[in-house]
C-alpha cells in the first residue's frame, strides 16, 4: 500500500452534498460517475493531494444503501492506493485478512477495486485500488 488514495463518504442526497463539499473546499467535484454494478452514484473532490469520494446508493440493495439505513451518513471507506492488485489480495490473504471479492472489479476513477472486510481491519472498511492502464 502506498498511500491513501482516497476516503470515501456514503450520503443519502449526492446534489446536496456535492453542494456542502464545494463550499467546504472552495471548488467543485473534478469528477462524476455511476458505477451500476455497485449500485452507485460518486463525486470526487481534490482537497490539496488528498481525494474525497462521496457515494449514494442508486437502489435500495446497494452496499452504500445497506450501510446509510444502518450507520446514516459518514465515512464508508479508506481506498489504498497499490501498484499490483493481485499480488496484494494474495498477500493479505495470506496474513490472514478476510477479502470480500478476490477478483479485483471495475471501480469508480478508472480503477480495479477490491475490498477487505471490516472484521478484520478493526471495524473499518478497507478498499484497494489500482489505476487501469
Amino acid at each position: 500500500m502506498r498511500k491513501i488514495e482516497h476516503i470515501g463518504i456514503a450520503v443519502k442526497d449526492l446534489e446536496t452534498s456535492n453542494q456542502l463539499f464545494e463550499k467546504l473546499f472552495g471548488a467543485p467535484a473534478y469528477k462524476m460517475e455511476e458505477v451500476a454494478s455497485e449500485g452507485v452514484k460518486t463525486s470526487f473532490f481534490m482537497n490539496g493531494p488528498n481525494k474525497i469520494e462521496l457515494l449514494e446508493a442508486t437502489n435500495p440493495d446497494s452496499p452504500i444503501a445497506k450501510f446509510l439505513e444502518k450507520k446514516g451518513e459518514g465515512i464508508h471507506h479508506i481506498a489504498f492506493d497499490v501498484e499490483d492488485i493481485i499480488s496484494e489480495i494474495a498477500r493479505l490473504k495470506n496474513e490472514g485478512f478476510i477479502v470480500l471479492n478476490e477478483t479485483p472489479k471495475k471501480g469508480a476513477d478508472n480503477k480495479m477495486v477490491a475490498f477487505l472486510h471490516p472484521k478484520g481491519t478493526n471495524g473499518v472498511l478497507i478498499e484497494l485500488c489500482q489505476e487501469i492502464a
